[in-house]
């Protein structure tokens, strides 16, 4: 069993994803005077941050994470974390008790309580530590970070997160910070649903989608989705918000599991659902975020790009 009151060390640093939010979060860390040790099952992704950042280290493997203090993970998935954690030649195997791994993606609330049920048996501590405010504010080391864990690990690992994010609000216990997260993108998620559904009707009706957002980030209706992503990814038709709609599915989906089991049925959140569903299945693959709006503007057949 790990002594959750051992001090923390931030002596030796690993991080593993190197994805949309992990390079930037990896570089915040570089620049944060950090020597990392870093590994993507990309290995051109991989290289590519080693070239650009020569007091970075690329791993060969899970064995390579031995030594460190702390490990960090963004990483998309539960199921990826499990893997690169619990699989046979996973982090477990090779981390020394004491050690913390923080999970800073977007995991499922109840399979990270169990991971670290798990990781606490081998006397490794696990924090979980979700961001949110998308890749400029990762790339600016601005994100608010939502942070899950035993208090005294959670402080210990503080001064780290402090250098990708501006805000560290701890939420609770471990866990508590991906089911804050997953909270989050559900209210997120609504944001940009309404916000499309009332231009849209704006539009038929004869009302310049532009100048509408600007009554709207003038007023009451304004949202983090109507003050940063309409005008730059949505009336720009570039769609490239840097966060994938099936993410945010995914997210959805965890928050919709988790009001079930605290007995709730969310009205508003199973509709956000079956909307997100419908608009991940209907667009191609791998489409970002805010491409939901082409969705509805098929559905309603009207489009917000001037036409």
């Amino acid at each position: 069993m790990s002594d959750s009151s051992a001090p923390v060390t931030l002596r030796t640093v690993g991080h593993i994803g190197l994805g949309a939010m992990g390079r930037p979060i990896a570089r915040n860390f570089v620049r944060g005077g950090r020597s990392l040790i870093v590994r993507d099952a990309d290995p051109a992704a991989q290289q590519q941050f080693v070239d650009e950042h020569p007091t970075a280290v690329g791993a060969r493997g899970s064995e390579d994470f031995a030594d460190c203090d702390v490990v960090v993970l963004v990483l998309p998935t539960s199921d990826i974390v499990d893997s690169v954690v619990l699989s046979e030649d996973g982090l477990l195997h090779h981390l020394q008790p004491g050690s913390v791994i923080v999970d800073m993606g977007s995991s499922v609330p109840t399979r990270t309580q169990r991971l670290a049920e798990i990781a606490e048996e081998k006397g490794v501590r696990v924090v979980d530590a979700p961001v949110s405010g998308g890749v400029a504010r990762a790339e600016q080391g601005t994100l608010a970070v939502m942070a899950g864990g035993d208090a005294a690990v959670v402080d210990g690992v503080t001064p780290l997160l402090q250098e990708t994010g501006s805000e560290i609000i701890r939420v609770g216990p471990v866990g508590s910070g991906h089911a804050a997260k997953a909270l989050n993108n559900l209210l997120a998620a609504n944001n940009v649903l309404v916000a499309a559904e009332a231009l849209l009707v704006g539009k038929k009706f004869g009302i310049d989608p532009a100048t509408l957002l600007s009554v709207f980030n003038a007023g009451s209706g304004r949202n983090q989705a109507t003050e940063t992503k309409y005008e730059k990814f949505v009336l720009s038709r570039t769609f490239d918000s840097g966060f994938a709609a099936a993410l945010m599915r995914k997210d959805v989906g965890i928050a919709l599991d988790l009001a079930h089991d605290q007995g709730i049925s969310p009205v508003l959140g199973e509709a956000i659902g079956k909307v997100w569903n419908a608009a991940v299945e209907s667009l191609e693959p791998g489409v970002d975020q805010m491409a939901v709006v082409r969705h509805l503007e098929q559905v309603y057949g009207v489009s917000l790009d001037g036409a």
